[in-house]
């Protein structure tokens, strides 16, 4: 599934006109601390920093005078009083009992009785050298700063704790600068109708089964009379379900597109904040905008972020935030208040944990299975993303799609821009086929690292590993037929096989058989050939356990545990469904499986010994050999698969490549 973006696309004429500066309460902030600041460092020192200080008498202060323990005087004429401040050698001498602070300049605050007086016994001190420091006359501190020097700390805290707040609650984006007050209000996203950028189901491509079930939900919106006539209620929700990247979020634009209505996208986890409330206030609110804008749809991405089951245990002394959003969430789609003409569509690929309230009928009153692509839909997504790349000629688009089992529409979109980059970065004029071909096998198998120093014997023990897949797969009929093994690293791994995996609706137990085998070829001819293993087979037999386990307990394919399914219920709390004896009898099948598989891998690559050794001395001397290779060495395979049957009959002769035609089965 994927997004036809057009590059003709009209502009936007809001986006040409010339935006003001946006007004931002920050400055405002910034503007008065640096004002206080300011005022702060220009004044008196020893003022505003709070010296110590003592109040004494006129006589007092003249004999301090006299004695000549003044070094500065500042009389305040408008107060009628005066500050004397003291020679540092004569500080105990004024303050004999007071402690003083280290680094302030302690003064004496005096009440004059006369300014003429206190003139002239300035003037005769000074003539006397009992003062010989400077006088200063002041009008006195005005009401307003007196008010700045008490409360200015005070007024920066607030400040800077609402700044602190508004930021927490999402800045300018929160709502302005009451923006602390708006931190309940619904974030979601509105996509108005009659947008020029708005998607449509022309936009996208596959999914044809699940674009027919979202039909009638357009037609509900284009034309909703058509259905009440007849009595008829249009579902309330739809639940997009589906592994990541196969386009749910794209079919719900298209759905809002189609039916030219408003649409109020937002992810489950904005719901969910810091504070206790918000979510319920977010859903409230979304709601209410919604019924503002109805008809409508609001699209809720993720939604198993707020909707994952309630526990069913209480929780002491606390208050569980998302079940209280979930409760708000689920009396808002269906409760006493009518929600006309709003359709709420949501997406998740975690169904199976979502609370069962919110799946029931009058809810989500459908669930919509957008699952990957088959190859007719991957052809379909590979022709919308190849529009925009500059192609050759003779790219063939049904072949990439038959390349790419499995893969989703984000996955072909990754294919398409990461073959653009490797035909740039070789310099060429258009992207051709073994540029999407090594695209495929860099996203599938990682960056090969040629530059990976192995020893002749390491080199060796690779090549008959990947020789005894090779050769096992090619000779089994149900197994995933070879296309392309190597033995340079990629990733993590040494070496890696590609295989062209049949596109099954349902599998077999003699196809899943052959496969395990397959898989234990490698670890196999280590064994026969080498007379020794290595950990090179540990990826080998973590899918080989992981499978057996599941045929025996999940699917029922065991001799001993025939038609039984110990499915790994966490409802009712426990893990395993069974006792100790059946976990020990399971285990016995799982080995006994394995075991079988195993030595019928040993058998097929004894019998087929003289064409395994050829194989494996070709990947040396080659290092990356194609299914032509080992179809010279073992012959035509005795069963061909449908998809090989395709493969054959739709690719034309010469255009047989020389590097890779498949990938493994993600």
């Amino acid at each position: 599934m994927s997004n036809n973006k057009n590059n003709n696309k009209k502009n936007n004429p809001n986006k040409n006109k010339k935006q003001g500066p946006s007004f931002s309460l920050t400055w405002i902030y910034m503007i008065i601390a640096f004002v206080l600041g300011y005022l702060l460092l220009s004044g008196d020192s020893s003022v505003l920093s709070g010296g110590s200080s003592r109040n004494a008498t006129y006589s007092q202060f003249k004999s301090y005078v006299e004695q000549g323990y003044a070094s500065r005087i500042v009389v305040n004429k408008n107060e009628g009083s005066l500050q004397m401040y003291v020679e540092p050698s004569h500080i105990r001498d004024v303050f004999k009992d007071q402690k003083v602070d280290s680094g302030t300049r302690p003064y004496v605050v005096v009440q004059v009785p006369s300014a003429d007086k206190l003139e002239d016994f300035v003037s005769e001190q000074q003539a006397l050298e009992n003062f010989k420091g400077e006088i200063e006359y002041r009008q006195g501190e005005d009401d307003f700063m007196h008010f700045i020097w008490s409360f200015g700390p005070l007024i920066l805290i607030v400040l800077f704790w609402i700044f602190l707040m508004r930021r927490m609650s999402g800045g300018s984006d929160g709502g302005g600068p009451m923006g602390i007050f708006n931190v309940g209000k619904s974030r979601a996203k509105l996509f108005e109708k009659n947008d020029d950028n708005k998607v449509t189901f022309a936009d996208v491509a596959g999914q044809e089964g699940a674009k027919l079930e979202v039909q009638e939900i357009v037609e509900f919106l284009k034309n909703p009379k058509r259905y009440t006539d007849l009595g008829g209620k249009i579902p309330k929700g739809a639940l997009l379900v589906g592994p990541p990247g196969t386009g749910k979020t794209l079919l719900a634009k298209a759905v809002a597109g189609e039916a030219d209505v408003p649409f109020f996208s937002m992810s489950g986890s904005d719901f969910v904040e810091m504070f206790v409330g918000v979510g319920a206030s977010r859903v409230r609110d979304l709601f209410r905008q919604a019924k503002e804008k109805a008809p409508c749809i609001i699209f809720i991405d993720e939604i198993d972020a707020v909707g994952r089951a309630r526990s069913r245990g209480v929780q002491m002394g606390a208050n569980d935030e998302r079940e209280s959003t979930l409760n708000q969430l689920l009396t808002e789609m269906d409760g006493f208040g009518t929600n006309s003409g709003v359709i709420i569509m949501a997406a998740t690929n975690r169904a199976d944990i979502l609370d069962k309230a919110l799946l029931r009928a009058g809810r989500f009153d459908r669930q919509i299975h957008v699952e990957l692509p088959d190859v007719s839909e991957r052809k379909a997504i590979f022709q919308v993303h190849l529009k925009p790349i500059k192609t050759d000629s003779s790219l063939d688009i049904d072949f990439l799609a038959r390349q790419t089992p499995g893969f989703s529409g984000a996955d072909i979109a990754n294919v398409c821009n990461e073959a653009a980059l490797i035909a740039a970065r070789n310099g060429k004029k258009a992207v051709d086929k073994d540029d999407f071909l090594a695209a495929v096998d860099r996203i599938i198998g990682g960056l090969e690292k040629k530059t990976k120093v192995m020893t002749a014997e390491e080199k060796r023990t690779i090549a008959l590993h990947e020789a005894g897949h090779a050769t096992i797969s090619w000779l089994l009929q149900y197994a995933n037929p070879l296309v392309k093994v190597t033995i340079v690293p990629r990733g993590r791994a040494l070496g890696a096989a590609w295989y062209l995996p049949e596109e099954r609706q349902i599998t077999t137990r003699e196809q899943m058989l052959d496969e395990m085998c397959a898989t234990l070829g490698g670890r196999a001819a280590e064994e026969l050939f080498c007379g020794q293993i290595s950990s090179g087979a540990m990826n080998d037999l973590e899918r080989v356990t992981k499978q057996a386990y599941s045929m025996i307990t999940y699917m029922g394919m065991s001799d001993k545990l025939p038609n039984l399914c110990y499915y790994d219920n966490q409802e009712y709390g426990f893990q395993r469904p069974y006792s100790e004896a059946t976990a020990q009898l399971i285990d016995e099948e799982t080995k006994a499986m394995i075991a079988e598989q195993y030595a019928r891998a040993k058998d097929i690559l004894s019998k087929n010994a003289e064409g395994h050794a050829a194989l494996a001395q070709l990947l040396v001397e080659r290092e990356v050999i194609f299914a032509e290779d080992v179809e010279r060495i073992f012959g035509p395979r005795p069963w061909a698969s449908r998809t090989e049957e395709l493969l054959q009959t739709e690719t034309p002769a010469e255009e047989k490549p020389d590097q890779p035609e498949t990938t493994p089965n993600p």
